[in-house]
Formats: structure tokens, C-alpha cells, sequence
């Protein structure tokens, strides 16, 4: 299944659990809102993660019954998508966790896997402007990542049972102010500006994704390819990181990994292809799906 969180109408300042549903060809044809289908539903994919199984269980049938006898579905035309991440108990990126990447960037690999958080109110949605002050930052740069979203709390995972705990996969676009990241030690701030983790549209449940390891990211800055890559070229798997991020520490439900980035970011190019005034950014994750930003930079502190 394919969840997001919906806003209906359009303007409507709350968004709402959903499923969205695509026809054979990917393209949208429209929603199930869960609160429609059930009551007492969940409000977001947190409160679902959080539930017990037979309550997980009865939300996933009461959608396929509603696909199967014919219900109505929402169009798109009277929705618009929210983040599909909204409220996780930590967001965990993961940096240079491909060798091409931390190539083009000057940077050397470490025996572990270089790990930071990011901060809430980075999280933004497919379609969302993002904008920031030109004193904030002169090198804001684009990052297609796998996302994984943990779906039950899960401590000392080994490779080979770390996927069990894995409840799908999204996309994240980790975008970086370059000059900030280079400046300070740690790389929290230059990645948690408002609206930087546009994340989305939907998260892809694990029983439809075969292999999180082939799996193609894409990236175009206002139609053009910059990073063009497969997440089998990551250096540490999906079921390597959970297994290591859960060492000692549980990954609580719905914690947000975000795996990497491969090669082709915009600072390391020559010249440097940076992210300003009404450009817009495209990532694209196979078998998920593709947020788009577009970008503004303000005259104001």
C-alpha cells in the first residue's frame, strides 16, 4: 500500500491519513481517506505505526475490501499532498554512504557510517516552495536518498532480521546549505533549515519494494540530470544500517532513516550548479514516486 497524509480540500490547514491509490501505468486516480473508512482511525501514519497489530491489521483490510467492492476514490484534483512524514520520534540521516559522492566531495570514508539527525521542522511536501534568506546561505545544494521507515521498535537487529522491522520506503530530498556544512563540525544545522527534508509523496510499504538495493534515483534541477544512480551502489545496505543504527539504542516506530545520496550533486561540479531563485528540484526514486521543490531566495533576514 501506498500512505500519505492528504490535505481535502486543498486549502484545508489539517492533513489527513490516506491511502492514495495508482492505476497499472503509476498514474494517480485518486484517495481513500482512512477516517472515511473507519472510525476511531488514526489520524496520521504515526498513530498507525504505534497501534497494536490488530488494529494495523484491520486499517490494511478495511482499504483492500473498500479497492475491492468498488468505493469511491477522492480525486486528486480535490487534494493536495502533505509531508509523508509528519510527526516521527527521530529523523537519522546517514552521510558518504556512497564512495562516488564522498569522492566528489573531498571527503574520506570511515569504518563506521557517518551519522547525524535532523530536525522536524525540515520536514516539507511534495510541491511546497522552499525558500530562505540569501544571508543565510550562498550554497544550497540537492540530494536524492532512499528513506526507511522503521515500522515497529526494534533494538539490536542483526543483518539478517533488520528488514522485519522495516515498514516502507519514501523519498527524501536532503537538501544542504554547502557553505554552512563545511563551516561548522557537525552537520545538523545546515541540513534542518525550515522545509530543507522534503519528504514523500507517499511511504511505499516493504511488501511492494522486492529489493531496497535496486532501486533507481534520479535527480533534475529544472529539467536537467544531475544524479542518476541505484541504491545498489550504496556502501552500507538498508538492513546494514538498521542493524547497526539499532545496536544498544531502539529505533522506535516510525523513526525516518535517510540512507545516502549517490554522485552528482550540484557543489562538487565544475562549474558549481547551486540551487537559487525559481529553480526547480526533482527527485525520483523508483517504484515511489518524485517531489518536486521549488526554490526562492528572499531579500530578509
Amino acid at each position: 500500500m501506498r500512505f500519505s497524509h492528504l490535505y481535502s480540500p486543498p486549502s484545508d490547514a489539517t492533513p489527513r491519513f490516506a491511502a492514495l491509490i495508482s492505476a497499472a501505468d503509476g498514474s494517480l486516480t485518486g484517495a481513500l481517506f482512512v477516517d472515511e473508512l473507519l472510525d476511531e482511525a488514526p489520524r496520521d501514519l504515526q498513530e498507525f505505526l504505534e497501534s497494536d497489530p490488530v488494529t494495523q491489521r484491520r486499517v490494511r483490510d478495511t482499504i483492500s475490501v473498500a479497492l475491492k467492492s468498488g468505493a469511491s476514490l477522492t480525486p486528486p484534483a480535490e487534494f493536495s499532498v502533505g509531508p509523508a512524514i509528519l510527526r516521527p520520534p527521530a529523523i537519522i540521516a546517514i552521510g558518504l554512504n556512497y564512495a562516488d559522492h564522498a569522492a566528489e566531495l573531498g571527503l574520506d570514508l570511515a569504518a563506521d557510517p557517518t551519522i547525524f539527525g535532523l530536525w522536524p521542522n525540515s520536514l516539507a511536501a511534495d510541491g511546497d516552495d522552499l525558500s530562505w534568506p540569501e544571508t543565510l546561505s550562498a550554497a544550497v545544494d540537492f540530494e536524492v536518498e532512499l528513506g526507511v521507515v522503521i515500522g515497529r521498535d526494534v533494538k539490536n537487529a542483526t543483518v539478517e532480521t533488520a528488514l522485519q522491522s522495516v515498514f516502507g520506503y519514501t523519498v527524501v530530498n536532503d537538501i544542504t546549505a554547502r557553505d554552512i556544512q563545511f563551516r561548522e563540525q557537525q552537520w545538523i544545522r545546515c541540513k534542518s533549515f525550515d522545509g530543507f527534508t522534503p519528504v514523500g509523496p507517499v511511504v511505499v510499504t516493504s511488501d511492494e519494494i522486492a529489493d531496497p538495493q535496486n532501486l533507481r534515483l534520479l535527480t533534475t534541477v529544472n529539467g536537467v540530470v544531475f544524479q542518476d544512480s541505484n541504491s545498489a551502489k550504496m556502501i552500507r545496505s538498508v538492513a546494514e544500517l538498521v542493524s547497526f543504527l539499532s545496536q544498544g539504542i531502539t529505533l522506535k516506530a516510525g523513526t525516518l532513516i535517510s540512507t545516502g545520496t549517490p554522485a552528482g550533486a550540484g557543489f562538487s561540479r565544475e562549474p558549481k550548479v547551486l540551487l537559487g531563485e525559481g529553480d526547480t528540484v526533482v527527485v525520483t526514486i523508483e517504484q515511489i514516486g518524485s517531489i518536486s521543490t521549488t526554490c526562492h531566495v528572499t531579500h530578509e533576514n
